[in-house]
C-alpha cells in the first residue's frame, strides 16, 4: 500500500510570542519597543484581590514617561455590551497600544472592542455588516492569566448574546494579538475550579484539532506537544495551585493549543459546548467540559486511528483495542478527578433536549467533525451526558459555579 500524500495546506500564525516565569514583568521593554506610550490596559474588574501576581505587572507599567488608562471587563462570560463599552473607552482614549491583561473572555473582549472602534460599528452592528475584518491599526498585547482557550495567539473572539441565548463567535487573521506574553506565574491564583475549567478546554481545543477534518501535519505536531504537556499536568494543578512545574505546562500547552486549533480547528465539542452556554450563561470550559467524553465517545468509531494518536501523545499505555476507547476512559477519569460537574447540575432537563441539538447543528464548529453529525447523533450525546452520574468524587457543584462566575 502506498503511504497517504499529505494535502496541500497553508498557516500563517504572526503572534510574536514571550513565554515564561516572570516574562510579564518585562512589559514595559516590549513597549518601549514599539514606542507605545499612551496604553489602555483591558483587564477584568479588581484583578489585584485574587491576583496578587497582576500587581507586580501593573507596578511596572506606571513611569513618569508612560500614560495607562484602564477598562474594567465586569464578571462573567464577554456581553455585546461589555464589548460596545471597551469599544467606547478606547475611542476617548488617544491609546497608541493596548495591552489585554486577564482571562480569555478579556482577550476576546479587547480583539472585538478593538475591531469594533477601528470600523467604527456596535458589535451588533459588525454583526448584521458584511464582516469586514481589517488589518488592525493599534497594536494589541495579550497578557493571559488563566491557562485555556489560548486566546493569546488566537484570532477568534466569543461573545454572548444574552438577550437572544446564543453566542456569537468570529474569526480572522486580523483579530489576532501582535504580540502574546506567557507568564505561568499569573495563573498561580486561579482556584481549583477556574483551573480544572480553563484547563479541560485548553486539553479539548489540543484533541479537537487533531480529530477536525482540516488537521494539518503541523497542527498535529503542535497539538499532541499540547495533549502531552497537559494530561500529566492538569490534576496536579488542580490539587495544588503553586505547583510551578504544573502551571508552567499548563501554560504552554494551552498557549499551544490555541496555536494548534487555529493552524486546523475545534470539533463537535465546541458547538455542543456553545449551545448549553446560550441557554444556561455557564462558563465556556465548564460547557465543554460536561460534554467532552460523550463527543469523543462517538468521534472514535469515526476517526479511532486519531484518537489513538491522541492517547499515545497522553502516556496511556496499550490495552490491544486500538479503538479510541482508552482516551475516552481517560478523560472520564479525568473529569472525576477534577471532580467536575455534570450537565444535570446546570438545570437541563429531557425538555431542553431538543432545544440544545438545534443550537448545536446550527454552530459552524460541529461542520469540522470529519464526518457528519446526524440529528440524532447530537441529540444522543447530549441525553447522554444529561445522565452522566455523579462523578467519583462528589463537590459542592454550586460553590464550584459560582466560582466559576466571578
Amino acid at each position: 500500500m502506498s503511504p497517504e500524500l499529505i494535502g496541500p495546506f497553508a498557516n500563517h500564525l504572526p503572534v510574536r510570542i514571550a513565554f515564561g516565569d516572570g516574562a510579564a514583568l518585562r512589559l514595559p521593554e516590549l513597549l518601549d519597543e514599539i514606542g507605545a506610550v499612551h496604553i489602555l490596559l483591558i483587564t477584568d474588574q479588581d484583578i489585584e484581590i485574587y491576583n496578587p501576581a497582576v500587581t507586580a505587572v501593573l507596578d511596572t507599567l506606571a513611569t513618569p514617561v508612560r500614560t495607562v488608562s484602564r477598562w474594567d471587563k465586569p464578571p462573567g462570560e464577554p456581553t455585546i455590551a461589555m464589548v460596545d463599552a471597551a469599544a467606547a473607552q478606547l475611542g476617548a482614549e488617544a491609546a497608541d497600544a493596548i495591552v489585554a491583561l486577564g482571562g480569555g473572555s478579556v482577550i476576546d473582549t479587547a480583539k472585538a472592542a478593538r475591531l469594533c472602534r477601528q470600523r467604527g460599528l456596535t458589535f451588533g452592528q459588525f454583526l448584521a455588516s458584511e464582516r469586514d475584518y481589517p488589518a488592525p491599526v493599534l497594536p494589541l498585547i495579550a497578557v493571559p492569566t488563566t491557562a485555556g482557550t489560548g486566546s493569546e495567539v488566537s484570532g477568534g473572539s466569543v461573545v454572548s448574546d444574552p438577550e437572544a441565548g446564543r453566542k456569537a463567535g468570529i474569526a480572522h487573521p486580523n483579530l489576532r494579538a501582535q504580540y502574546a506574553v506567557v507568564d505561568p506565574v499569573l495563573t498561580w491564583s486561579m482556584p481549583p475550579a477556574m483551573t480544572a475549567n480553563t484547563g479541560i478546554d485548553a486539553l479539548a481545543q489540543a484533541m479537537a484539532a487533531v480529530i477536525a477534518k482540516v488537521r494539518t501535519p503541523i497542527g498535529d505536531a503542535i497539538a499532541l506537544e499540547a495533549v502531552r504537556l497537559m494530561s500529566g499536568s492538569l490534576a496536579r494543578a488542580f490539587r495544588d495551585g503553586g505547583d510551578a512545574q504544573a502551571r508552567s505546562h499548563m501554560a504552554c500547552g494551552a498557549m499551544m493549543a490555541g496555536l494548534a486549533m487555529n493552524i486546523s480547528d475545534c470539533a463537535a465539542e465546541h458547538s455542543l459546548g456553545q449551545a448549553i452556554g446560550g441557554l444556561t450563561g455557564a462558563p465556556h470550559g465548564l460547557t465543554i467540559g460536561v460534554v467532552l467524553a460523550e463527543t469523543l465517545e462517538r468521534e472514535r468509531h469515526v476517526v479511532p486511528d486519531r484518537l489513538e494518536r491522541i492517547a499515545d501523545a497522553w502516556g496511556l499505555p496499550a490495552d490491544g483495542t486500538e479503538d479510541g476507547s482508552r482516551l475516552v476512559t481517560a478523560v472520564r477519569r479525568l473529569l472525576d478527578d477534577l471532580e467536575f460537574p455534570i450537565l444535570a447540575d446546570l438545570g437541563l432537563t429531557e425538555a431542553d433536549l431538543d432545544t440544545l441539538t438545534d443550537a448545536a447543528l446550527a454552530d459552524y464548529f460541529i461542520t469540522m467533525s470529519p464526518r457528519p453529525w446526524r440529528r440524532e447523533e447530537v441529540r444522543a450525546a447530549f441525553a447522554a451526558a444529561l445522565h452522566t452520574g455523579r462523578r467519583a468524587t462528589t463537590v459542592a457543584i454550586g460553590q464550584e459555579i459560582d466560582a466559576l462566575t466571578r
